[in-house]
Formats: C-alpha cells, sequence, structure tokens
C-alpha cells in the first residue's frame, strides 16, 4: 500500500524537476496519459492524480481534447494599478492580443443590476473578449457597460482597450475600482472559449468601475485560467 503512495509522488517530482531545470519548456506538449502510465508502470487514475496536483501548483494546464502542456511563467496583475491589459502584459515583455467574441444588447438581468446598482429597467451592453498571453488563450472577459454613458460605442473597434476608448471618446477615467476574487468553475461558454473541460477551475474577478464623478459605469467578469496569473498588489504605488 505504501509503495503505490509513493510512486504518484515520484512521476510528480520527476515533471516538476524537468519543467524547474527547463528541460520540459513552456507550452511543450507532455507525453499523453497513456504513455505516462508506460513510463511510470504507474495506473490511469495514479497518473491522473499526479497530473492534477501538478496543475493545482500551476506548472502544468490541460487543454480539452488536446492534452497537457507545460505552464509559462504567471503574468502578474495589480488590480489596484490603472494600466490596461495590453500595457500590463508588455511591461512584463510578454505579447497581448484581444479578440472580440460577441456584443448583446439587453436590459440589464437581475445580477447585474445589482452589481451596477442600478434601481430602474436599464440597457446594458454586454462585450466578450477573449485575451491572448504569447498566443495561448488565457482570459474570457465579459464587459457590461450602462449605454447611456456610452452612446455608438458598439460602432468603435472593441479589440482595443476599453479603458483609453472610454478616455478618449468619453472623458471618463476610471477613479477607483471594486474588487471581488472568486475561484470557481468555469461556465459553460467560457471553458469552450479557453479550451478548458466543463467543470474546471478558473480564477473569477468581478471589477465595478467608477469614473471620475463618482458613479458606476460599468463592470466586468474575468475569466482567468489559474496557472496564468498572480495576484500581485503593492499599495506603496497607491
Amino acid at each position: 500500500m505504501q509503495k503505490k503512495q509513493q510512486i504518484p509522488l515520484k512521476m510528480k517530482d520527476v515533471i516538476r524537476e524537468q519543467i524547474i531545470g527547463n528541460a520540459l519548456t513552456a507550452l511543450q506538449k507532455l507525453p499523453s496519459e497513456r504513455e505516462l502510465c508506460d513510463l511510470f508502470s504507474l495506473t490511469r487514475i495514479s497518473v491522473k492524480e499526479a497530473l492534477k496536483s501538478l496543475e493545482a501548483e500551476g506548472l502544468i494546464y490541460r487543454e480539452d481534447r488536446r492534452g497537457w502542456f507545460v505552464s509559462p511563467p504567471r503574468i502578474q496583475y495589480n488590480p489596484l494599478s490603472r494600466c490596461h491589459f495590453k500595457q500590463m502584459v508588455s511591461e512584463q515583455n510578454r505579447i497581448a492580443e484581444t479578440q472580440l467574441v460577441n456584443i448583446n444588447t439587453i436590459m440589464a438581468p437581475s445580477e447585474h443590476a445589482k452589481i451596477l446598482q442600478l434601481k430602474e429597467l436599464t440597457e446594458i451592453h454586454i462585450i466578450e473578449r477573449l485575451r491572448y498571453i504569447d498566443g495561448r488563450v488565457v482570459l474570457f472577459v465579459e464587459n457590461c457597460l450602462i449605454s447611456d454613458f456610452f452612446p455608438h460605442i458598439i460602432e468603435e473597434d472593441l479589440n482595443q482597450s476599453l479603458t483609453q476608448l472610454y478616455q478618449e471618446k468619453y472623458n471618463f477615467s476610471t477613479s477607483r475600482s471594486r474588487f471581488d476574487v472568486i475561484p470557481t468553475t468555469a461556465p459553460a461558454h467560457v471553458a469552450k472559449a479557453l479550451n478548458l473541460s466543463a467543470g474546471q477551475q478558473v480564477l473569477k474577478i468581478c471589477r465595478v468601475n467608477y469614473n471620475q464623478y463618482e458613479e458606476i459605469i460599468d463592470c466586468e467578469f474575468e475569466y482567468w485560467r489559474p496557472d496564468s496569473v498572480m495576484i500581485s498588489i503593492d499599495s506603496i504605488e497607491h
């Protein structure tokens, strides 16, 4: 019985050492689970347990129907910073891309109305976007804008930074933001967009933004691959 408990740990140690020593490099595909069973003389269950443990450490990640890969270094995300996604990623010598997925204009559902503190029926724009770091999709974002603040915004190029668009076209700057950070499972549409299996864990960040007049103008739901990001807060800068 003790021997069976030690074997998965050996596999974890070998893969961890290979990653830390750069023998296995970022984005490199690991052998299949069947191949790992043969390499380490393990059962499929033991291999899955070891891989999930390495995933929990942020060393590897899984893509649905594609297998397991070595995780790139995490991006450092400081919620107190006012810089937009592309700037944040570029300052860490990484490459950022944004892809517009969908735009929907609706009356605010109850969940959104509560977060936006709406007291009456109010139209909002829901802008769904995917964000990539070094060509890998890591983040699904739903920006929920109170449409009265942003006339004709859906006619703009929404692949660009919304923070910059708010400033340049609508003269809004973000005076403050409120954050809720919640580890949770990915909704079906988010899992599909991020190449995750149904029910796989993500890091959900809900952010509510206030303009310079202390008015709530939008909120956003960020769904991060948990191995791709590290929350790093330094209050001295602010």
